[in-house]
């Protein structure tokens, strides 16, 4: 029997939408906001039913019947750390989504449990989250720093990365939660995550802190060093972050984030782009290796994902680096839409039970 399921999963100027019966998509959308728009309302929050009304209106663009839809996803947002899985929306999640001291702030993801459960509501079918980017499966081993007032944290792209272990596990005929996996995801930000039977275990954080730079994140940085900017008085703190996040990486070196530009700029003989591009190649091997010695050396699969991924360039350099670990797997592209409507069809299937947020 097939399951027919609507994801919605919004951004700070657009909500990405979709429906799919089973794997097999009816549509896929992106519908765009104003900037001038969003700034009316006084927060994230508060653009739900703005959203929402939306996302009705393009099923009925579609011709897709609200009736027909047996399980609404929402993009998983700032909420609790929580184990990897789908989730029921409830009042106790939706509190957490309107708290910013949870995180510092409220994101315009924190919109799409909000968004899933009011459409699930008036129809009658069960409301989910998959993913949240709040995933923290870490091992006690991996949370010590070396500096007791700082912890490691669990910061990674989960969505993408679960769902591409769980494809990788049917590629090798067994059970996600049975192997030992290091899933890459690529793409303005640089993820390389442990998966030990089935759950994220390590990663390195993907916003702001370990691990390889990326097209737009600094990644690590000698410490020294970071400490003689931070205090130099030529930045800000906002200024810094900016820098170490946004304009970082690659932007910084060759003033682009754009890998496949910057891939034409080598094959036309760009040594500088080869030698930054090529780096990034090195420190993204490099912490694979790492993640190696966690799964003690045990890996049943590597998988690269992303946008990255889409280039051979890329696979091809991390695949002369790694390939000795484990066999290696390219599923390129953010799988975002297709992991928020499977996390809904394997509950709807009885592959997965939907667990409570408390």
């Amino acid at each position: 029997m097939e399951y027919r399921v609507l994801a919605i999963n919004p951004g700070s100027t657009s909500t990405k939408i979709a429906v799919f019966d089973d794997e097999k998509p009816v549509f896929v959308e992106t519908l765009r906001h104003d900037a001038g728009k969003i700034a009316e309302f006084a927060g994230i929050i508060e653009q739900y039913e703005f959203r929402k009304e939306l996302v009705l209106k393009a099923l009925i663009k579609h011709e897709v019947e609200l009736s027909s839809i047996e399980a609404v996803v929402g993009r998983g947002g700032l909420i609790k750390a929580i184990a990897s899985g789908t989730y029921k929306v409830n009042e106790t999640m939706l509190k957490d989504l309107k708290d910013p001291s949870l995180w510092g702030r409220i994101h315009a993801s924190n919109l799409g449990a909000f968004i899933a459960g009011s459409i699930a509501e008036e129809t009658g079918v069960p409301a989910f989250i998959v993913d949240s980017v709040t995933v923290d499966e870490f091992e006690d081993i991996a949370r010590i720093s070396g500096c007791p007032e700082i912890e490691r944290q669990s910061l990674l792209h989960a969505l993408n990365l679960r769902y591409c272990g769980i494809s990788v596990a049917e590629q090798l005929d067994k059970k996600f939660a049975d192997i030992d996996l290091i899933g890459v995801h690529m793409g303005g930000g640089i993820s390389v995550a442990a998966i030990k039977k089935g759950k994220m275990v390590d990663v390195n954080n993907a916003v702001l802190g370990m691990g390889p730079f990326s097209p737009q994140r600094s990644g690590a940085l000698p410490i020294g060093d970071l400490l003689e900017m931070a205090f130099s008085g030529k930045y800000t703190h906002k200024e810094m972050i900016n820098m170490l996040t946004k304009t970082g990486g690659l932007i910084a070196y060759l003033g682009s984030d754009n890998g496949a530009e910057i891939i034409e700029r080598i094959k036309k003989g760009d040594l500088k782009a080869k030698l930054v591009f090529d780096a990034m190649l090195y420190q993204i091997s490099k912490e694979i290796g790492a993640c190696a010695t966690v799964l003690k050396g045990k890996v049943d699969g590597i998988f690269f994902t992303g946008g990255l991924a889409y280039n051979e360039y890329v696979t091809k350099a991390l695949k002369e680096r790694t390939s000795f670990i484990a066999k290696t797997f390219i599923i390129p592209g953010e799988k975002e839409m297709e992991a928020l409507t499977q996390g809904g069809v394997r509950v709807l299937k009885g592959i997965e039970v939907a667990k409570d947020y408390q």
